[in-house]
């Protein structure tokens, strides 16, 4: 969507104040913070469960005890959004394929995992299938992986990920947009299929462990489910077992298709697959509500306090896992979600203390948002950024707090999204007073860029970044182990040895990140030609690089 951002607004006119004196930040308020949130008794704090309505609420106590001005629906603290829960039938879902040399019936769970559709209680689904590549296609970059190819009516096969060499931002974002491409062809299912870095980056044994959760979907003003790509019946991805059969008797094959795809901005051409596939699924929903929290803080120069910068952090986390086979009766089964993301909102709230007791208010408008159903695929942000409780041009950036790790040291840090405008000088600069230094991106092959809150904002016109410790001074082994052993797992908890003293100066460093977008001169702009600004915010000023 394409927004008039800073033409609307007025700059301000007036020189620059000495920089306010920076507050102090202590481990123990941080911690107390945690300590609350990532108890037991708020039980993994899962979208729309009791755990969350106690975190919600206190995070809104937090904001009146501060003295920030409610920013939710109706003069509260909430927005409520309503959610769409769809979980899978009593039927398992298949996918057979028939009319080809490699015939077979797979069951979801196993060889196929197949997505549930949240506007369809019943889907049986039969049609020719077509290879499209990665299934990508953008006029500005020149690609279009559907060229010469017919998809009306039928099921997609595509790899999954982008070309070796694009940009990881860009490849994670036209990634993440491949549903919809395939839809405005008038494709009918979507099926994806591995690549060697994708099938290394995410194997099948962790897909698996997790496709079984239901999926969530906001309610929109039409009543319905907002899902992206709406005209795809199915969609499914497939082990090398059913990729094999997919491509049997095929213009290439696929160890042949996955070759190119190695090669250094390989990008494997399409062509038609033999033989027809068909998909059934059913589902069950419901409905239910959770919200957001909005904190604002309104800003002190007259000139600039029609503008808003917004400080986000999700709220809820993943709830308490079911049971498996030979659990002994008292394994823990909480997710308690002390770093992820208790640790960000604790973040926001420790910058909402220190603005609102400093003598120098900000001169932007802040608002502080604690999202709901981040894990469930950034809703409550998505919501917000759809239906915002401030007027969607005055909103100038947007900087995210999600999953900081803090269990060591740490001297740098990454805000996923910093090459895409100015917003990646001012955290630069910021952090640079402290011996903190910007990084860039660690681990391209994860897609973080469009995994987190921001993105949203940035789907919006936004600029927007994702700000986390980085990897010197030990940060890259902290990182790797907490993914392998605690990440939405029962191990992220109080028993973790966080390390207090980071989490104050991680406060702190985003205190003064957020200070210095607050009373800046000019708000951030997108650099001039970047792929995120033109795309969505072409008529926004620009900045040259």
């Amino acid at each position: 969507m394409s927004r008039v951002l800073l033409s609307l607004l007025p700059l301000a006119l007036v020189g620059a104040a000495p920089p306010a004196p920076v507050p102090a930040f202590t481990p123990e308020a941080f911690r107390a913070h945690v300590l609350f949130l990532s108890d037991d008794l708020l039980e993994g704090r899962d979208t729309g469960s009791r755990g969350h309505e106690i975190a919600a609420r206190y995070v809104a106590s937090q904001f009146e005890g501060l003295g920030l001005k409610p920013g939710g629906d109706n003069g509260s603290w909430y927005q409520q959004v309503t959610f769409q829960q769809t979980r899978r039938g009593e039927t398992p879902g298949t996918l057979t394929l028939s009319g080809s040399r490699a015939g077979g019936k797979w069951t979801h769970g196993k060889d196929v995992l197949i997505g549930v559709n949240p506007r369809e209680a019943k889907t049986d689904l039969s049609a020719p299938i077509v290879f499209v590549g990665y299934g990508i296609a953008d006029k500005s970059l020149g690609i279009d992986d559907y060229a010469g190819l017919d998809v009306r009516g039928k099921i997609v096969v595509a790899l999954n990920g982008f070309p070796k060499g694009m940009p990881s931002e860009v490849g994670a974002h036209l990634s993440s947009a491949k549903d919809e491409a395939a839809a405005e062809r008038g494709a009918v299912g979507f099926l994806s299929v591995d690549t060697k870095l994708s099938a290394e980056t995410r194997p099948w044994t962790v897909r698996q462990r997790y496709a079984d959760g239901a999926r969530f979907s906001w309610i929109g003003k039409d009543g319905q489910p907002h899902v992206e790509g709406t005209g795809l019946r199915a969609t499914a991805s497939v082990d090398d077992t059913v990729a094999t059969a997919l491509f049997a008797g095929a213009p290439q094959t696929l160890d042949q298709v996955r070759a190119e795809a190695e090669r250094e901005g390989g990008r494997p051409k399409g062509f038609p697959l033999a033989g027809t596939v068909r998909v059934t699924a059913s589902t069950v929903s419901e409905r239910l509500t959770s919200p957001n929290v909005v904190g604002i803080l309104p800003g002190a120069d007259p000139k600039l306090a029609p503008q808003v910068v917004i400080l986000s952090a999700h709220l809820d986390h993943i709830g308490i896992s079911k049971p498996r086979p030979n659990d002994p009766p008292n394994k823990d089964r909480i997710n308690n979600g002390a770093l992820d993301n208790a640790s960000g909102i604790a973040t926001m709230l420790e910058v909402a203390r220190a603005f609102t007791t400093s003598s120098d208010r900000p001169r932007r408008t802040l608002v502080f948002l604690a999202s709901t159903a981040e894990e469930k695929g950034l809703l409550g942000a998505e919501y917000y950024a759809h239906n915002p409780t401030v007027p969607l041009a005055s909103i100038v950036a947007d900087v995210d707090l999600d999953m900081p790790l803090l269990l060591y040291p740490f001297t740098d840090v990454v805000a996923f999204g910093a090459d895409h405008s100015t917003l990646g000088k001012v955290v630069a600069d910021a952090a640079k007073p402290m011996g903190i230094s910007l990084s860039p991106d660690p681990m391209p092959a994860e897609n973080i860029f469009v995994r987190s809150d921001h993105y949203r904002f940035v789907q919006q016109g936004v600029p927007a970044v994702f700000l986390a410790t980085g990897y010197a001074n030990g940060g890259e082994a902290a990182w790797k182990a907490f993914f392998d052993k605690a990440y939405h797992q029962p191990a992220d908890d109080m028993n973790q040895p966080i390390d207090w003293n980071a989490a104050a100066r991680f406060a702190e460093v985003n205190y003064r990140i957020t200070r210095a977008l607050a009373d800046a001169d000019e708000a951030p702009r997108w650099y001039q030609g970047d792929y995120f600004g033109n795309l969505f915010a072409p008529d926004a000023p620009k900045a040259a690089r």
